[in-house]
């Protein structure tokens, strides 16, 4: 009889502190909104890929991003810089197109575009787009 009691004791305080949990890691809401700083250049995270390392910087104007630049991208090897001599001006160009992170993979360069497109997000950030 002890048992029961014991283990339902232990029951309900488990339940009541998993209730009592808070799981929003949310910051409370603030009154203002984030905009996007004029005229000026962010960088992205410089992101390390399988083959080498790529970081862009963007530069806004107008609330748009104006234009993207791979400030560093996969090199060392004549395969990987041939493949990305082609991939970025096309990530570039989707990239100014879709006025986000939210393009499409290249194929060929699937872990060039995979950087791309986490640099430029934390590009995006730092632009509070």
């Amino acid at each position: 009889m002890r048992r029961i009691v014991l283990w339902l004791l232990s029951t309900v305080a488990v339940v009541v502190a998993l209730f009592s949990y808070r799981t929003s890691t949310s910051p409370p809401a603030s009154s203002s909104t984030p905009v996007a700083v004029e005229g000026k250049t962010f960088d992205g995270t410089l992101v390390t890929t399988r083959y080498g390392p790529i970081q862009v910087r963007i530069s806004v104007a107008n609330g748009k991003v104006t234009d993207v630049a791979a400030m560093t991208t996969p090199s060392g090897n004549p395969r990987t810089e041939q493949i990305n001599a082609a991939a970025v001006p096309r990530l570039r160009e989707m990239a100014l197109s879709a006025q986000s992170a939210k393009i499409d993979t290249v194929s060929g360069a699937t872990y060039s575009s995979k950087g791309y497109q986490q640099s430029l997000q934390a590009a995006l950030d730092a632009a509070a787009f």
